[in-house]
């Protein structure tokens, strides 16, 4: 079993003694607004002789996050929150937001509003999240987020998954954590969960796990582990991953993470663009720049380390960047709230200093796949 050191939290910085006394009253200002919090177990992975460590840079708080940049809903998440706690953007899918707590808190974070004390949209009691999904049977993808889902009792968690399992349209329930990142001991210490796993992971309905691995510096043997007992259990594991300036945004670390997770059995799904969120400036890297990071990064990578797709979940949809000349980038709707935009092409005038999809002027070409016809 796990001892005290891996399962104790860390709220205050106060308690990170690797801070002086100067720098933790310079970051009180930023603690008091946006939450701080991390463990025993991911703190030991920074390496504090080193002020540029990426693990720090994940969960340690930064003067950056005071610049006045962005907003707290960055991808408009309440225009299709239906009911308190669900959210159904796309036909197909409906995610449920069941906590409002993580196993630590990332830096750049786009959801920090659940976090603050004005902010409720977690569902405490899932019974009318359960009963919209059941009501609208082209669901078929029912995604656990929050917070962290695995922050809950398996006894909790289990309660809502059996609920969703009745639903005969539901295929796959996904469950989105980075608990394997910042706190593997909380899947390997606990036979339960994984026996719950193996119940509700049958043949022909799967559960799969989004981790969220931002740096190779995460993939410990113990996080190694979890994954591995997670797989055993019968979960599909893939990873998702923003692209955070100071973590992971070089080609040499992007790879690294790549050829990693595809060693381990962990898909790489879906590379993020840091979305234009309170306190994030500092963390966003250019989409154009991104873009040709992305890609250099796939280069060394075999086909099964280059799945992952780079994309922004834009208020209108999951938007794929496809493509980039010195004058223009390419871009397509990977999924969109509109059926009628999904596969849509798009061309813009390069902008290098645009870190949004909002950043572009009009587009100078726009296809769409669903009428077949050019719309420029």
């Amino acid at each position: 079993m796990t001892n005290m050191k891996n399962t104790k939290y860390l709220t205050k910085l106060d308690q990170i003694s690797e801070l002086g006394a100067e720098e933790q009253f310079a970051l009180k200002k930023v603690t008091e607004k946006f939450a701080f919090r991390t463990n025993e177990y991911y703190k030991s992975l920074i390496n504090w002789d080193d002020p540029e460590d990426p693990i720090r840079r994940i969960v340690i708080p930064d003067l950056g996050e005071l610049e006045e940049w962005g907003g707290l809903d960055a991808s408009g998440e309440n225009v299709y929150t239906t009911i308190p706690g669900l959210q159904h953007k796309y036909e197909r899918t409906a995610l449920l937001l069941v906590s409002d707590v993580c196993g630590g808190y990332c830096r750049f974070c786009f959801r920090k509003r659940l976090f603050i004390n004005d902010y409720d949209e977690i569902a405490r009691d899932v019974t009318k999240g359960i009963q919209y999904i059941r009501d609208h049977e082209k669901i078929t993808n029912v995604l656990l987020s929050g917070g962290d889902p695995l922050i809950l009792s398996t006894n909790k968690l289990e309660k809502i998954i059996q609920q969703i399992r009745d639903i005969e349209h539901v295929q796959i329930i996904r469950i989105g954590t980075k608990m394997p990142a910042f706190n593997p001991h909380r899947i390997i210490n606990d036979p339960s969960l994984l026996e719950m796993i193996r119940k509700y992971s049958t043949d022909q309905k799967r559960i799969y796990v989004m981790a969220q691995f931002n740096h190779p510096n995460e993939l410990t043997d113990a996080a190694v582990e979890s994954i591995h007992r997670l797989i055993e259990a019968g979960a599909i594991i893939t990873n998702q991953t923003p692209m955070i300036r100071g973590v992971n945004d070089n080609p040499q670390t992007l790879s690294a993470l790549f050829k990693k997770l595809s060693f381990i059995g962990a898909v790489p799904y879906y590379v993020f663009q840091c979305r234009p969120t309170s306190g994030n400036h500092a963390y966003v890297v250019p989409i154009e720049e991104a873009y040709e990071i992305f890609h250099k990064a796939q280069i060394d990578c075999s086909g099964l380390a280059k799945r992952a797709r780079l994309v922004m979940s834009h208020s209108t949809g999951k938007i794929e960047i496809v493509g980039k000349t010195d004058r223009h980038m390419f871009f397509r709707y990977h999924r969109a709230a509109d059926p009628e935009r999904i596969a849509d092409f798009m061309i813009f005038k390069s902008n290098p200093d645009a870190c949004w999809f909002d950043d572009y002027d009009k587009p100078v070409t726009e296809y769409s796949i669903s009428s077949n016809s050019d719309s420029s």
